[in-house]
């Protein structure tokens, strides 16, 4: 083959590669994936060209020119292949947040389910000495308030108690979300639940003239805590009613492509929890005063809440639904 023949057969992919790295350079993200493929692709033929130019063909100028287009395409392709780095960061950005956009109404169910039940039983037991004197004996009660619910964040030193607290809420976080499989009602049935027993602590303090110490305790923790067991039971609330309503699809396939929508949301909760965790251990029974305590829970909730809304939206525009594995 000659020189000249060569250059009109392959020029286009050249250039075609050239726009590609090109593109690739600015933003990865301005490849779709068939383009990304071609990428690859193309870096692999003209590597090819570039070994065949430099023993068929004694042109110095092309053989720079391919050895300038092989090295830009093969920094765009090695610096753009996923990592584990890579694809962690990109679940937390996109993943996560734009499966709890997808799945808000089933937060917002699962919000409900949580703060209704606590704030009826909260209610009545700050308002009604009866409602008081039938959820515990007074010795009980006096021992719960003055001296139980406090000594709890401090029975163990501050990293055992930390990790105890994220193993136990993990468990709660995924029998949530599993309890969903039967329908949405085991799972409504712990998210009221537990609002519930929140709501009676809350009550009981109340009834006490003990509200601020309650709550001093709580906030730290207790907001990104609780938003996260309830973006739990909204998966296992989203799960549930894919089984009792699978739309147009079967409910084998409405299951699998909900469940991976599912099981992105309880992943991503593990995080939240382990900062909830770590503050429970280390902040919420320290020494610390109680408005810089509460202020750290207030603070890490508003920027949880931001974060969701914000990438998710943005997620959400770019028409990510949340699956796992979903581009």
């Amino acid at each position: 083959m000659d020189l000249d023949r060569f250059l009109d057969a392959n020029r286009p992919s050249w250039d075609r590669l050239a726009e590609l790295t090109g593109r690739a350079n600015r933003s990865i993200d301005r490849l779709s994936a068939a383009e990304l493929d071609e990428l690859v692709g193309l870096y692999q033929r003209v590597s090819a060209h570039l070994s065949f130019v430099r023993t068929a063909f004694a042109d110095a100028g092309l053989t720079a020119r391919l050895s300038v287009l092989v090295a830009g395409a093969g920094a765009a392709v090695y610096g753009t292949r996923s990592t584990l780095m890579r694809s962690v960061g990109r679940f937390f950005t996109h993943a996560f947040p734009a499966a709890v956009w997808h799945a808000r109404r089933f937060v917002a169910a699962s919000a409900a389910l949580t703060v209704i039940p606590g704030l009826i039983l909260g209610i009545w037991l700050a308002y009604s000495p009866a409602a008081v004197r039938a959820a515990a004996p007074a010795a009980l009660r006096q021992s719960y308030v003055h001296h139980a619910f406090a000594a709890y964040y401090t029975s163990a030193p501050a990293a055992e108690f930390a990790t105890n607290v994220f193993t136990n809420n993990v468990k709660v976080a995924i029998i949530a979300f599993a309890l969903g499989i039967f329908g949405c009602v085991f799972t409504a049935g712990l998210l009221a639940f537990n609002g519930a027993n929140l709501g009676l602590a809350a009550g009981l303090f109340a009834s006490a003239g003990m509200e601020s110490r309650f709550w001093g305790l709580v906030l730290p923790h207790g907001l990104i805590e609780l938003t996260s067991v309830i973006i739990a039971g909204a998966a296992g609330l989203r799960l549930g009613w894919t089984v009792i309503d699978p739309g147009d699809r079967s409910r084998g396939t409405a299951l699998s492509e909900e469940g991976r929508r599912t099981v992105v949301l309880v992943l991503g909760v593990v995080l939240s929890l382990a900062v909830a965790g770590t503050i429970e251990g280390f902040i919420t029974g320290s020494s610390l005063p109680t408005a810089i305590r509460v202020g750290v829970g207030v603070v890490v909730e508003l920027a949880f809440v931001a974060y969701l809304v914000v990438c998710g939206r943005a997620a959400a525009r770019r028409g990510l639904t949340g699956a796992m594995g979903e581009h």
